[in-house]
């Protein structure tokens, strides 16, 4: 089986560790697990002495009871019996992709998304369609074309909201939308919502598994949970035909996710209230940095992010994306992600979640290196 290169990936693990303003980084500023038991006010020795005392055996291969009635908490109508256990949020976007779709099979994606929800179904041989983003929409999904697109069927359509790399963060009324085309299609609408709930104002996100009965929404405790080194994520709906396949493709690629990572998973969720107050305040504090850097370095633009963790900023520069960032990398050891990774160009993906001193000394970099272009 053929797949294209995983651009953003490949950009990630080429440079990242060589950082020194990392700037791309998606999720929000990691968290020890020190910081986890302090944060939740947990008792540390005891914690760590049940840790330590368990046999390490497959646990529950579908997940802790703990760990999935965590997640059920992240929205209105799942059960745990309706959530799977995953190698974090890739691991249930390839396994509802792999379980689902067949060779001639139509799969609609948005584009710029994570390069999974197109290129995985491309691979396998389904007809793939996009839906393309455009600023003067503000990044959201123009529901005449999907409309359209749609109009003759589609088996699977793929959404992320918020959406990586822009930030646009869809309301309820167009979400509501796309449901009522993916019905009319008889489609699944696969939903990667790893940002959600990292608003920049108050109002509830709202997820495409308590919006439709084919809706299948897929998180993780990497980007909002500041937890990557977990990995975990999962994938809900109420779907049951979905949950069949995705059980029966599973038993063939993971069993089971590691216990002692659910078992700090389930801490982190049953005090997700302490651990989104820390991270939303994060994301706030910094994206106003970034705005106001933005207002102050006039050949750099954006449509400001209203969720998530990232932003797409354009440039006025006579540069391809690689070559930008490489110069910006080399030069100054500030690393971003070029648009080139997500088909686009004269832009450039940034993350804004990391510490506020690394995002600051990172912009500082950035303003130097576009003053010597």
């Amino acid at each position: 089986m053929k797949i294209e290169p995983f651009k953003v990936e490949e950009w990630m693990n080429a440079y990242e560790t060589q950082a020194v303003y990392n700037i791309a980084e998606t999720c929000v500023e990691s968290i020890s697990l020190d910081e986890l038991l302090e944060l939740c006010g947990e008792e540390r020795g005891a914690f760590l002495d049940a840790l330590a005392g368990r046999r390490l055996t497959y646990g529950d291969i579908v997940g802790a009871p703990a760990y999935l009635q965590g997640i059920c908490g992240l929205y209105r109508t799942i059960g745990p019996q309706q959530v799977i256990s995953t190698h974090g949020a890739a691991g249930a976007n390839h396994l509802l992709l792999y379980s689902l779709v067949e060779p001639g099979d139509r799969v609609i994606s948005v584009l710029p998304t994570y390069q999974q929800l197109y290129s995985i179904p491309a691979s396998f041989g389904a007809e793939v369609r996009l839906l393309r983003l455009r600023r003067e929409n503000g990044y959201l999904p123009d529901p005449d074309e999907l409309r359209r697109l749609a109009a003759d069927g589609a088996k699977v359509i793929c959404i992320n909201n918020p959406n990586n790399p822009t930030g646009a963060l869809m309301p309820k009324a167009l979400l509501e939308e796309v449901v009522e085309i993916a019905r009319g299609a008889g489609a699944y609408l696969l939903c990667d919502e790893v940002y959600r709930g990292l608003n920049q104002q108050e109002p509830y996100t709202e997820s495409v598994a308590d919006l439709y009965e084919k809706g299948i929404s897929v998180s993780s405790m990497s980007k909002v949970f500041s937890m990557a080194g977990v990995r975990l994520g999962w994938l809900a709906t109420r779907d049951e035909a979905a949950l069949r396949a995705c059980l029966s493709h599973r038993d063939y690629n993971m069993i089971s996710c590691g216990m002692l990572d659910e078992q700090i998973a389930a801490l982190a969720l049953a005090h997700r209230d302490k651990v989104l107050a820390r991270n939303i305040a994060l994301v706030r504090r910094n994206l106003d940095l970034l705005t106001r850097w933005i207002g102050q370095n006039p050949h750099f633009s954006f449509v400001r992010p209203q969720a998530g963790t990232t932003a797409l900023v354009e440039y006025d520069f006579d540069l391809p994306s690689v070559e930008f960032c490489k110069g910006l990398f080399r030069q100054t050891g500030a690393f971003v992600t070029p648009g080139a990774c997500f088909e686009m160009e004269h832009c450039f993906r940034m993350g804004y979640a990391c510490g506020t001193t690394v995002l600051e000394q990172g912009l500082e970099k950035l303003a130097a290196y576009a003053g010597g272009l």
